[in-house]
């Protein structure tokens, strides 16, 4: 049966566990139930399965079995070239967001939700993981399945490549490809490739002005920093126009402004907190050494002080051109051309699969999962605490995680077949 038509009849299971994760979001990089939901789903298939020391990561590698000629207890005598290995990610964590969806399966969880999709990931890669087991016969290679925690800011990625999930078969793996879905842009079913830059790098800001405090009615005798953190505001988003091309964005978002206690009452420091993404790294530095001179330029023209605390966070998302060209070509054969967008421009949201990509070739793919009947440009955007997820997507998520593995795996090993013969 195509790959496609097996994930289908899969659809309802996966609605079923997916809705299970949904109703028990967990956030950062300790997961115990949800890892508990992925080793049971897991439960039965031949796969070597490793827990994160570090976090609740699961690592689960399927041996090929074309590579041994089918042999399923790995007693064939080792082939002289080490079989090709393919890398698939899902993240696991929720958001701190109060879900208001009003779905039949909303989070039980107080102040917590999927709100970033994330449990359809997990679930999609449970439902590839039954379908690479039962074409074992097929694999010329062995599949690496990462179960991440901790994407939503905690830098899960980093953790699991630390402890090894890069070189989980015996050596590193060839490829990795990544998925992610969308509550709005695209149309329902509609999978998004872009080669290069895809995603933008994620910096954080935080700044705390160091003032005087005093009465409010006489400004003079004391060191206000309030006046000095709203002309900050201001001047970080005359900078980023004035100085920075705008044909190579840069987006600063002042989330925080924090001040005082009561209106007439100068307070002794206020804070300022922003997100900051790029899309070069040329820019990337121009930032970390702009802002901070900014900062304590108008800083020291107050008669302040300003602590300048500049946080590198995720790095720019480059997907490798010809992985990307890979993705697309599974995408059209499983689904048609109709279902593949290839965006002009890259999001100004940031992954932290983007360390996956810094160390092996690789893609990451868009999935909207947009509700049929929904208007993708008036959709809530993911993060929303009514951003909603339609399960059609989730067989097709499956399919394509497999199918990249499975045709990848052949091409690898094709190469490397045709490179160890010699030249006539």
């Amino acid at each position: 049966m195509p790959i496609a038509a097996d994930a289908r009849h899969m659809q309802e299971d996966l609605a079923r566990f997916r809705h299970d994760l949904h109703r028990e979001p967990e956030i950062g990089l300790h997961l115990p139930r949800t890892q508990e939901k992925v080793l049971k789903a897991l439960e039965g298939l031949p796969y070597e399965i490793t827990l994160g020391t570090e976090t609740t990561s699961v690592t689960a590698v399927l041996r090929g079995g074309a590579s041994d000629g089918g042999a399923s207890g790995g007693t064939a005598a080792a082939p002289a070239v080490l079989p090709p290995a393919v890398l698939l990610r899902a993240d696991m964590d929720g958001l701190p967001v109060q879900e208001k969806t009003g779905v039949g399966y909303t989070s039980t969880i107080d102040g917590a939700m999927h709100a970033c999709g994330h449990d359809l990931h997990t679930s999609m890669l449970t439902g590839a993981a039954t379908l690479l087991a039962e074409r074992r016969h097929r694999l010329a290679g062995d599949v690496v399945l990462m179960f991440q925690p901790g994407e939503e800011g905690f830098d899960g990625a980093s953790y699991m490549i630390r402890e090894g999930v890069l070189d989980a078969p015996g050596r590193r793996v060839d490829a990795a490809y990544g998925m992610h879905v969308f509550s709005s842009l695209e149309p329902h079913g509609t999978f998004c490739t872009k080669p290069g830059v895809m995603l933008s790098a994620s910096d954080g800001l935080v700044v705390t002005v160091l003032g005087a405090g005093g009465h409010g009615s006489a400004p003079h005798s004391a060191k206000d920093p309030v006046t000095a953190a709203a002309e900050m505001v201001t001047a970080l988003q005359v900078m980023v126009t004035r100085q920075f091309n705008m044909f190579d964005p840069v987006v600063l978002s002042v989330g925080v402004l924090h001040a005082g206690t009561k209106r007439n009452v100068i307070p002794e420091t206020a804070r300022i907190e922003a997100t900051i993404r790029t899309f070069s790294e040329e820019n990337r530095q121009r930032m970390m050494e702009t802002v901070p001179r900014l900062l304590k330029g108008i800083a020291a023209a107050h008669g302040l002080d300003v602590d300048v605390d500049y946080q590198q966070e995720y790095p720019l998302t480059i997907t490798d051109q010809d992985e990307t060209h890979t993705a697309e070509k599974v995408i059209t054969e499983l689904f048609g051309d109709s279902r593949l967008s290839r965006w002009a421009t890259p999001l100004s949201g940031s992954e932290d699969f983007s360390r996956v990509l810094a160390e092996v070739p690789g893609t990451f793919v868009g999935l909207s999962a947009v509700p049929r009947d929904a208007d993708p440009a008036a959709s809530p955007f993911n993060h929303s605490p009514y951003a909603t997820f339609d399960d059609g997507v989730l067989a097709d998520g499956a399919a394509l995680y497999a199918e990249l593995a499975i045709s990848r795996l052949e091409a690898l090993a094709g190469a490397r077949v045709s490179a160890s013969v010699p030249a006539l």
